[in-house]
Order: C-alpha cells, then structure tokens, then sequence
C-alpha cells in the first residue's frame, strides 16, 4: 500500500549507508587481494645498521638495503599484481619467470629482491672464521683448502665485469664458485645457493670505491657467515662424494 512520499532525511541515510557498505567491501577486497599478491616481504636486517662496520659502514647500509633492496621488494610485488601471476613463493616467481624476455623487468626485480635477502643471511659481525664440520670438508674436497677456496673466491669476485654477484654453490654434491652477471641468480640454473657477495657498486663504492678485491676480501675474513652456509647444504649436497 503506497503511503506517500518517504523522507528526504531517512532517504540520504539509506544512500550513505549503502555508498559506505560499497566502499567498505571494496577496501576489503583491496587489501585481501594486495596480502595475496605481496610476494616479496623485506625482512628486518638481523643485526643493527652499524654492526658491520667497518667493513660495512653504516650509511652503506642505510642506502642498499634502505633503497635499493626496499626498491627490488616494491617493484616485484607491483609486477606481480600487474601480471596477475600465480606464484606465492619468491622461487616460484623466478622459476616462472627466469628466461622470459616477456618478463624480463619482472625476473631482474624478484630475483634482486631473492638475491639481497639471501646476502644479508651471509654476513654477521664477528664473522669470517673458516668453516667447521661437513662444509669445510666439502671445501676441501672441490678446492684442495679453505685457503685455496678463498683465494679463488676472491679472485672470482675481480672477474665479474661490471655489476653481479660471486656465489658458492652446490652442483648436486659437488661444491662450484660462479659468477652471475647483473640480477641473475643460481636458482634459475638449477643450483644450491650456499654463500653470497654482492659486488654491484652501491655494495660497496661509498667505503672503497673502486676497490672491489679489498670489499671481498674483508667480508670474506670479518663478515662471513660459514654456519648460516652449512644450514643451505641440501640432501642432495650433503652427499660426501
């Protein structure tokens, strides 16, 4: 039964009720589909921003890890989001996308992102004594010494042209040092990343300028982290042959 006109007030109230349950359940879609899609997460550095020093300093640390590994994480994502990938893992990202031209600006971000965190697990202040246990014989066995892999791994590091990354690697059960150029990582060739420096120059130019062997010589003898690169050793590289 019609009984007139409602009234304008009681109408306004209907409209706004109904524009703010819009807009709520937009935002909330938003935000689900933004936590499904943030792949990449920036974890806390886990020592303080001084604590590398003075191989480190700090201000190195505040920009390469500030921005460039920040700026790595918050690219990635924003591709991720606009390619509307199905990956939910950062290995997932770069198996997919590892040798796409079409997606190339994407694999440089994550695999960047991948790379940088896995740099900061290498490194603790008070490191740099030699390896104990199942890697230091691992070490001997593909390098003759801890000496001798050192001196090889320093040398890799003058090798690299330009910008890059020196690793060492387990190939199965034998243990490599290689060289990835620009954002390439070992996960997209199939091997174990075990240990890492990054000699991009934001790694190092503001404390050595062009003297890249003396920033991988003192990260290799002050900062290396042995016990976090045996934790990598994966069944397959545990094998002692």
């Amino acid at each position: 039964m019609f009984d007139g006109p409602k009234h304008p007030t009681r109408v306004k109230r209907c409209a706004l009720g109904a524009m703010l349950i819009v807009f709520m359940a937009a935002f909330l879609l938003h935000c689900g589909h933004t936590e499904e899609t943030a792949v990449f997460t920036q974890a806390p550095l886990p020592y303080a921003e001084d604590a590398l020093t003075p191989t480190i300093s700090a201000m190195t640390l505040r920009f390469h890890y500030g921005k460039h590994h920040a700026g790595y994480v918050a690219d990635a994502n924003a591709r991720i989001r606009a390619r509307r990938l199905s990956a939910t893992t950062p290995e997932q990202v770069i198996a997919e996308t590892a040798g796409r031209p079409e997606y190339r600006a994407l694999f440089n971000s994550a695999a960047q992102a991948w790379n940088h965190d896995f740099f900061w697990k290498c490194l603790k202040p008070g490191g740099g004594q030699p390896p104990t246990g199942l890697l230091a014989d691992k070490i001997d066995n593909a390098f003759g010494s801890y000496s001798q892999f050192r001196s090889a791994f320093i040398q890799a590091g003058t090798t690299v042209f330009g910008s890059g990354w020196i690793w060492l690697v387990a190939d199965g059960a034998t243990l490599r040092i290689v060289n990835t150029a620009n954002a390439d990582t070992p996960l997209a060739h199939g091997l174990t990343p075990l240990f890492v420096v990054d000699v991009w120059e934001h790694a190092y130019y503001l404390d050595y300028q062009n003297r890249r062997d003396e920033f991988v010589k003192s990260i290799f003898d002050h900062l290396a982290d042995w016990k976090f690169a045996a934790t990598q050793l994966t069944p397959a590289a545990t094998n002692k042959k």
